[in-house]
């Protein structure tokens, strides 16, 4: 059982008042007067309130002893991780030169009576490009699926000689009309401004035209993602108007031989409000510009050349950052020391001292705290004094470079919550995140520290047990790593370790994009650095993703009397993506279980779950796996579909239809 810590001593300041007035009558019985209003009651809430401040420090000595505990065992409080959301900066108007937002740029919340603001700052440069067309295509694709294309005579569209017929007439889905750029648009908003002739474009609803904007996201696979549209005043390609379009990453690729960064505007099937075009729309004029782009920024402020103070010549110095907490150091964020001479000494920051030397330039960093200590200096048993670090010369300027404090649950913030541009920047008329802030973690507390112990004391830096290995995995990439699974023998190879990693997702609940489970090579590399050094040396290891098992549900339910049909098949659905889900899936809401295959009945028991679900009708489970193009294929429906002991099951696009 937990052996739980007792209170040394735990009377209130009420207990210790009524003890006094019970001591009175024995010494001194001729005390009679025990109203609020007698002096000598004054003095005993006085004495006893006194006490009761000695026993509250007394109470927090088993605290120090954890405290002091944890840092013999290395274990230091983890600092806090700073929210991170895309910020878009808008353009006063499109400019005839790049325009270049520099890395460091802050924004931030408004500020209010009850909230102070939060800032971000921008992790890297934002060029904003001028846009140059290099081709315009208008596709349709034939009866074998075959696409043709036709190109388009740049020189008589930018000035509106004559139009042409955006897709084919009439219009069919899968039609497409494409634009082709020299640059790369990276993150852009994109404007084309269009002249269509009054004519075309007849038969659809202008509010709600039949087509999706995308862009070249992949060559391998091929992968067009779709496009936020952030304005459309063409109505449906039906009058002069502009386009404007929030561009993803984007990669360099041919269409029709062409080579450039594509966008394109594809036709798709009709439904429900969408009608299709009895007649092609007629564009006669395109002129593309650029109104401004979107970079990733970090919730943290950046402060520059700090003074610390003088070294006094002597060693374990401490200095204290003026700002906390401080965030995970980059490049560049390290201590400088300046002698008196002038010279300058760059320091390095490392986790503790016990393998430094006396001529070594180290430092550790509290990033909680923001306490810096030099090395100290310990007598040996010799007697000879033993310098764990250098120590500055006497007299000499400590100066810390640069670093960034911040970071906490109060980043993050709603999607339009960031409106200040902090930095005053020619041409940029206002700054937005369209989406929410993710990320923010306060730093750890030190309950939360406590139960990190018993795992450090099992593992003790070492790699043995499955355990160990998936406790040191999450411990070398905090903040990156969403599930780790370790395989061992038999499961594997003998002498063989496969270590299953599935990164973090900023929203894990909804449908994850198979691109964002994608473990990136630099984190892959992290682990494997990590856990090398702490592996048995007859071990094999290997860090890798699992192997995901895509799933797609044709489910077909039936409605409880009075509910709405159309919220009832959106929950359904919403519930299906976090169920099927490697992180926040399975039985018991922590990711589906590696290696547990999937039956219908588990996803009837889900879907039964639902408010507003009367019965299911029926479910079917179908396979579906990737080419080496990317594209989904579907395999039959079957009523269990297994996975392999180094997979687990993710949500691809479900089918649920309610009656």
């Amino acid at each position: 059982m937990t052996l739980e810590s007792p209170r040394l001593d735990d009377r209130t300041f009420k207990d210790i008042v009524e003890e006094a007035l019970r001591r009175i009558p024995t010494y001194c019985p001729e005390w009679t007067d025990h109203n609020l209003s007698d002096p000598g009651i004054t003095l005993i809430e006085l004495f006893a309130w006194m006490t009761d401040i000695i026993l509250y420090r007394l109470n927090r000595v088993p605290d120090r002893h954890y405290v002091k505990f944890l840092e013999l065992l290395g274990i230091r409080l983890r600092e806090p991780q700073p929210a991170r959301v895309p910020v878009t900066f808008w353009l006063s108007a499109p400019q005839p030169n790049d325009i270049t937002i520099p890395a460091g740029t802050e924004v931030a919340t408004t500020r209010t009576e009850s909230a102070p603001a939060i800032t971000f700052t921008t992790d890297e440069d934002l060029v904003i490009r001028v846009p140059h067309m290099v081709a315009v295509l208008s596709s349709s694709v034939n009866k074998e699926g075959k696409r043709s294309y036709k190109p388009q005579n740049l020189k008589r569209l930018s000035v509106g000689f004559e139009g042409f017929p955006a897709f084919s007439e009439p219009p069919r889905p899968r039609d497409a009309l494409y634009f082709g750029f020299d640059e790369d648009l990276s993150n852009h908003i994109l404007g084309l401004e269009m002249d269509v002739e009054a004519a075309g474009g007849a038969g659809i609803d202008p509010a709600n035209p039949p087509y999706v904007w995308e862009a070249l996201t992949s060559l391998r696979p091929v992968t067009w993602s779709q496009v936020e549209i952030d304005e459309d005043t063409t109505g449906g390609l039906n009058v002069a108007g502009i386009i404007r379009l929030h561009l993803p990453r984007m990669v360099q690729g041919r269409v029709n031989e062409q080579p450039g960064y594509w966008v394109r505007c594809r036709l798709i099937e009709p439904g429900g409000e969408i009608r299709m075009y009895r007649v092609s729309p007629q564009i006669r004029r395109i002129e593309a510009a650029s109104w401004g782009g979107t970079v990733t920024t970090t919730h943290a402020t950046e402060v520059r050349n700090e003074w610390l103070g003088r070294s006094d010549g002597k060693p374990g110095q401490k200095f204290y950052l003026e700002h906390t907490p401080v965030l995970e150091r980059r490049d560049g964020e390290t201590l400088l020391v300046r002698t008196e001479d002038g010279r300058e000494e760059i320091w390095e920051e490392v986790p503790d001292f016990a393998d430094s030397g006396p001529d070594d330039r180290h430092f550790t960093l509290d990033s909680v705290t923001g306490e810096i200590r030099l090395g100290p200096a310990l007598p040996g048993r010799d007697g000879t004094v033993r310098f764990y670090g250098a120590v500055p010369p006497r007299g000499a300027s400590l100066i810390f470079l640069r670093y960034r404090y911040g970071g906490g649950t109060i980043g993050n913030v709603l999607a339009g919550s960031i409106s200040v541009l902090k930095s005053g920047l020619p041409y940029v008329d206002r700054v937005s995140n369209r989406e929410n802030a993710t990320g923010g973690l306060d730093a750890e507390s030190l309950e939360e520290a406590k139960l990190r112990a018993p795992a450090r004391l099992r593992s003790l830096e070492r790699a043995v047990t499955g355990a160990d290995y998936e406790y040191l995995a999450m411990q070398a990439a905090p903040g990156k790593v969403q599930r780790v699974y370790c395989l061992q023998p038999p499961m594997t190879g003998a002498g063989e370790i496969k270590v299953l990693v599935i990164p973090r997702v900023a929203r894990p609940e909804g449908y994850i994009e198979p691109e964002e489970l994608a473990l990136p090579d630099e984190l892959r590399d992290q682990l494997a650095t990590y856990l090398d050094e702490r592996r048995l040396l007859t071990v094999r290891l290997d860090v890798m993703p699992p192997e995901y098992q895509w799933v797609s549900v044709r489910a077909r339910l039936h409605a409880s009397p009075g509910a709405d049909e159309e919220d009832v098949r959106r929950a359904a659905e919403e519930r299906l993506y976090e169920f099927l889900n490697p992180i926040v899936g399975g039985p018991d809401g922590d990711g589906w279980p590696f290696g547990r295959d999937l039956h219908s009945s588990d996803v009837m028991a889900c879907l039964l779950s639902v408010p507003g679900v009367d019965f299911v009708r029926s479910v079917e489970l179908y396979p579906v796996a990737f080419d080496k193009k990317g594209s989904a294929k579907r395999g039959d429906a079957t009523q269990e579909v297994p996975v392999v002991s180094h997979g687990v099951v993710a949500s691809y696009r479900h089918d649920v239809r309610v009656d």
